[in-house]
């Protein structure tokens, strides 16, 4: 654990001249320091949390119409909190502060020609479509949705809403009727943005009938704005208030944009947990708080600039879509791709890559086990001479990806494993420029997030696992939860196993040496043979080291008064699970973990279950086999592989 491989090392000019150490100079000479490395600089972050995001909001150079009186009220109450008390400003109006002839956005669709807009017209069609809005009745406060694919028009309708003081939320349009309607009806949005379908896996899907359906369950929605994206001319006839997007904004000219000016706190965001263990929750988050926090990652943990070229594969319902957006607080061009990312071929994104120069390359752990799996080297393939940074989210990323990555993508380049959550919209742990690369690590903890491992008795400990608490309070904290008028719901989720601390649900540890972190999986997954918790991750790392492996999910199985663990996989084409093969996973995974580790049971099954944003189900498929509801299967990607695991003679025995 304490001497993970190096695989990457930043040279000092790359520190020298990175955002982040023009900011640590900047905190030595305006606080009388002497700070000199990461570690230093996390923990003044994180000892004196007023004096860094003070500095930062300056740094930053945050656009605000009111200055803040106090930076935060009480950074150890959590939850209440209150951050830049007195500052008045406007989140898009951050984000569209340049209005020139630089590239803002390029958008490419599955299988459809290339489009790119630069600040000057992205700046002019949210003018235009605020003006619409508001000509529409739409004013502070209002909720203002979307269910679009990550396509430019998404952004504008965002942008433009939140400029008049609308709050805005977002689904992909792959969700179901029920999954949309979890959301979107709990918060009631008077506008929906869509578009009449998308393109997928060299298919094309109709949204209309679905946008109808959904409809008929959200009276309150007064207008559906759609974008023609599949179709010239969409029918709009079967679509209650429907207006096409050109007609909307027909009647407005590019004019000055009256950016709404709100308080510090307003709602900007409604963002949804998950939802795989009941309807989701309503998180609301606000300007200044994910302004700030996700320009501190851009500008200082991923060094962006206004002359790179920012990509992350994301739909409209992941929170990555929001965290890359704010991108344009920098001037850097963002890269949209929507479509599969393996139609035609596992090459699609690499070549959109090379062809636009991308400088960061945003993607999920499994889209790069899958891309291992494909035998596909990115880097024989392309040129990937302008790569410079490759993010990794959404679980954890094994050693063996990590490796991949630097054997077969690009040997120079920093692969950021970045972790946190739709919550914060935001990072715990990620990059930065200061620090190595080792294998199965995230590099450190984020600024100004005094993130530690607690055990059970609520200590920080190193070197061993623990769940990951944040134990002061940070700016993108949710202001409350929708429809939780006593707050009780948001205590619950956070604050109740460690009382004022911030408890995430991950299961980490913290490398004394390094300094780096380690996911292990969710702590609610977390398996406990025989009253020992591990983590599934360890089981899922081993088991890349078998090529007759393809896929495979753990669970624990209550099991005569304990917990069995219960593996199941799906292995490569053609091949059957024998007890010779069995007897090799086992082995397998007693030299890589633990004999705790080893598996009860391992079931061969057709089919692993995620969700639409690729995160593995784990709780799923323990409540299937316990007989327990899985209450919104909507938020899977395939819930009906699910069926599979009712009824498994094997787990009676």
């Amino acid at each position: 654990m304490n001497n993970p491989k190096t695989l990457w090392r930043p040279d000092e000019t790359f520190i020298e001249q990175s955002n982040m150490m023009r900011f640590m100079k900047t905190a030595n000479q305006r606080h009388h320091l002497s700070l000199s490395n990461y570690s230093q600089l996390w923990q003044w972050s994180v000892d004196h949390i007023a004096d860094f995001w003070g500095l930062f909001w300056e740094f930053a150079d945050i656009v605000a119409s009111k200055p803040y009186k106090n930076v935060v009220s009480d950074p150890l109450k959590m939850p209440g909190a209150k951050w830049f008390t007195g500052a008045e400003l406007n989140f898009a109006e951050n984000l569209l502060r340049y209005r020139d002839e630089r590239t803002a956005l390029i958008f490419q669709g599955e299988g459809q020609s290339r489009q790119s807009c630069s600040y000057s017209q992205l700046y002019d069609e949210v003018s235009r479509m605020a003006q619409a809005l508001k000509a529409a009745g739409v004013t502070t406060g209002d909720r203002v949705a979307g269910f679009m694919p990550n396509m430019p028009q998404a952004i504008i309708a965002m942008l433009a809403a939140v400029s008049l003081g609308a709050i805005w939320s977002s689904s992909s349009p792959d969700f179901g009727i029920k999954g949309v309607l979890d959301r979107f009806g709990q918060i009631g949005p008077k506008v929906l943005f869509t578009a009449d379908g998308y393109y997928y896996n060299g298919k094309t899907f109709n949204s209309l009938e679905r946008v109808g359906g959904i409809l008929r369950q959200l009276p309150m929605v007064e207008k559906v704005v759609v974008v023609g994206y599949t179709t010239a001319e969409p029918a709009l006839g079967k679509v209650p208030n429907a207006v096409s997007w050109e007609s909307f904004v027909a009647p407005y000219a590019p004019a000055e944009i009256d950016f709404v000016q709100v308080p510090a706190e307003h709602p900007l965001y409604v963002m949804y947990s998950s939802g795989t263990t009941g309807k989701p929750k309503c998180m609301v988050q606000s300007h200044a708080g994910i302004l700030t926090n996700q320009l501190k990652e851009h500008l200082l943990h991923c060094d962006l600039r206004r002359d790179d070229v920012l990509f992350y594969f994301t739909t409209c319902g992941w929170m990555m879509w929001n965290w890359m957006v704010c991108g344009l607080g920098v001037g850097a061009t963002l890269v949209l791709y929507d479509g599969s990312p393996f139609y035609p071929g596992p090459e699609v994104l690499w070549k959109l890559a090379e062809q636009v120069g991308m400088t960061i390359f945003g993607t999920s752990a499994r889209y790069i086990s899958a891309l291992d799996e494909a035998g596909y080297r990115p880097g024989s393939d392309c040129n990937l001479e302008k790569l410079r940074m490759v993010c990794s989210t959404g679980s954890p990323l094994s050693v063996s990806g990590f490796e991949y990555a630097y054997r077969k993508i690009k040997a120079d380049m920093q692969l950021a494993s970045i972790s946190g959550g739709t919550d914060l919209n935001g990072c715990f742990a990620l990059g930065t420029p200061f620090l190595p690369v080792h294998a199965g690590e995230l590099q450190g903890p984020g600024l100004g997030l005094n993130v530690q491992a607690f055990n059970d008795a609520g200590e920080p400990v190193l070197d061993e696992t623990g769940e990951l608490v944040c134990t002061a309070a940070f700016p993108s904290m949710p202001v409350y939860f929708w429809n939780d008028p006593d707050g009780e719901r948001y205590r619950k989720a956070y604050f109740t196993k460690y009382p004022g601390v911030w408890t995430h649900g991950d299961f980490i540890s913290i490398n004394s040496r390094t300094r780096g972190i380690t996911i292990y999986g969710r702590s609610d997954a977390t398996l406990n043979p025989g009253g020992v918790r591990i983590g599934t991750a360890d089981i899922y790392t081993a088991l890349e080291t078998l090529e007759e492996v393809a896929d495979s999910v753990v669970v624990g199985q209550k099991w005569n008064d304990d917990v069995r663990v219960v593996l199941f996989v799906t292995l490569a084409k053609g091949l059957d699970l024998d007890e010779a093969l069995v007897k090799k996973i086992k082995t397998t995974i007693r030299d890589a973990c633990s004999p705790r580790h080893v598996p009860a049971k391992v079931i061969q099954v057709q089919e692993i279950p995620y969700t639409i944003n690729m995160k593995k189900v784990e709780l799923a498929v323990r409540n299937v086999i316990h007989g327990d509801p899985v209450t919104n299967r909507d938020a899977l990607a395939n819930p009906n592989c699910l069926e599979q695991y009712e009824g498994l003679a094997e787990l009676d025995q």
